[in-house]
């Protein structure tokens, strides 16, 4: 797969409590945005494949919002990585042929469902998943962890308000994101404990958005283009529920360190420390994000406390990671999600972010984007570079 389908446009709506529009709005927004980027329209588009978890017949209703008549549309659900997911099977039909250009949408209005979150407690498996929260169980990585490395809980929660600290400044500078609103370490620590040791500013915000990416052949793309970018690997990596296993130590996630591998490997990283020029991964919560710092091999294992303290995954340090503001500024509509952080990357890589300010600098060659979500256990990573080779 590495170098035989390159990303020719991208876009990407607005996130947030977008109560001024419908889904498909949401969707011609991002769309619109995407064709003009790759200079074509929509009936240059081959076939759609779309993400969502929350939109009953979701490719249906893009379809008609597009009015994509005449062409195949295929629809995935796969939790948080549904976007990631909807983009690795749009590589893979273009890689073999059956298709030559296609459209890739992710899209989640999660803003008037009625419901608290993503539907709190209300888990789909009847029997494992009765009243389990998103913030009582990835709470317990932070518990574990504290223990484990030998830090203090008010030790702890330090290093976890630093990653909500770095992800707001990231957000503060990104015109698209949900929130807008530089935080302080003490104002990360004084906020409602949601479930502990995750306060308030540890948690992603629940928001509607969509995003999109047009994909073709590599031998095609600077036919689009100068600047295209290639998909370099990817990784997926469904598992049981770890958390039923007696021998899992909420420290090392099969699913994480399977997926990344799998991605390195077909990508050629040797050691992501030094080829990953940049990273978009799945901050759910705080504690999450610096569970994939280890899992993905970022640094070594119960360092990541420390390394965020001297500015390592800064947008200026030598891991930048989440420099958009992540899920945590930007919020989680779930089947957008995946693509939103690859459209990040994108703009990064081609040097076009929507704001100089926060463009990373130095020579960039290679980012990685990635979600995790589950029930039960589901990691996908996507790896893209700006040049051939």
């Amino acid at each position: 797969m590495k170098d035989k389908v390159a990303v020719v446009g991208m876009g990407c709506s607005k996130f947030g409590e977008r109560w001024d529009c419908s889904i498909e709005d949401l969707i011609i927004e991002a769309v619109t945005e995407g064709l003009a980027d790759a200079g074509i329209g929509k009936e240059d588009v081959d076939a759609l494949f779309y993400s969502s978890s929350f939109i009953t017949g979701a490719s249906a209703v893009a379809v008609d919002a597009l009015k994509l008549d005449g062409i195949p549309a295929y629809h995935n659900e796969n939790w948080c990585c549904s976007g990631h997911i909807a983009l690795i099977q749009a590589a893979m039909a273009v890689a073999c042929g059956v298709y030559d250009t296609v459209l890739v949408l992710g899209a989640e209005k999660l803003k008037d469902t009625g419901t608290g979150g993503l539907g709190v407690g209300r888990g789909n498996t009847p029997v494992m998943e009765n009243r389990r929260t998103a913030p009582g169980s990835f709470g317990l990585i932070g518990q574990r962890y504290f223990h484990e490395y030998g830090l203090t809980y008010e030790e702890g929660r330090r290093a976890l308000a630093r990653i909500a600290v770095k992800n707001h400044a990231n957000g503060y500078l990104s015109p698209k994101a949900h929130f807008h609103k530089l935080i302080t370490v003490e104002d990360a620590l004084k906020a409602p404990i949601i479930a502990a040791p995750l306060g308030l500013y540890d948690c992603c915000g629940t928001s509607d958005g969509a995003s999109c990416a047009i994909l073709t052949r590599a031998d095609r793309a600077k036919s689009f283009r100068d600047d295209p970018i290639y998909i370099k690997g990817f990784g997926v990596s469904h598992g049981c529920m770890p958390h039923y296993d007696p021998n899992f130590d909420w420290l090392h996630f099969p699913a994480l360190k399977k997926s990344s591998q799998t991605a390195y490997r077909m990508a050629g990283v040797v050691n992501p420390r030094d080829d990953i020029s940049l990273a978009e991964v799945h901050d759910c919560f705080t504690v999450t994000e610096m569970a994939i710092y280890e899992n993905f091999n970022f640094c070594d294992e119960g360092t990541a406390h420390k390394l965020l303290h001297e500015g390592y995954f800064d947008r200026d340090g030598k891991m930048p990671v989440n420099v958009d503001g992540g899920l945590k500024c930007f919020g989680h509509p779930v089947g957008a999600s995946g693509i939103r952080m690859t459209y990040e990357l994108y703009k990064q890589l081609q040097g076009r972010v929507d704001n100089p300010k926060r463009q990373v600098k130095g020579n960039l060659h290679l980012g990685l984007s990635h979600t995790f979500g589950g029930p039960p256990q589901l990691s996908a990573v996507l790896i893209v570079g700006n040049e051939l080779g």
